[in-house]
């Protein structure tokens, strides 16, 4: 299971991120942190847009809050990283990431 996590990880910081790479080339805003007023009002441009934003905010925070039960509870290393990777380039490679290191503990 830890080689499916890991795959995962990868294809979820991959893919999200080709469309914040185009919008980097097409506008300057790199990985959409250097603009942050431009990222927020398009994450925030209409009721589907808002949706999807607050779904995914609040999922965050679920993630931060259970991972940190459960990197303390298995006594995992390295949360910290995974924290800002899934800051930087978002829960998709996140949250499957925290699942490979969480599952590679457990064996």
């Amino acid at each position: 299971m830890t080689r499916i996590y890991l795959i995962l990880a990868l294809i979820g910081f991959i893919l999200p991120n080709i469309f914040a790479l185009k919008v980097t080339f097409e506008t300057g805003n790199i990985l959409l942190y250097t603009d942050i007023p431009t990222t927020l009002s398009q994450m925030f441009a209409n009721d589907i847009a808002t949706a999807f934003t607050i779904d995914l905010l609040f999922v965050v925070l679920v993630f931060l809050f259970w991972s940190y039960q459960e990197a303390r509870k298995h006594q995992i290393k390295g949360l910290w990283i995974v924290w800002v990777l899934t800051f930087m380039f978002g829960l998709a490679g996140g949250f499957p990431l925290f699942l490979y290191l969480r599952e590679d503990r457990l064996k």
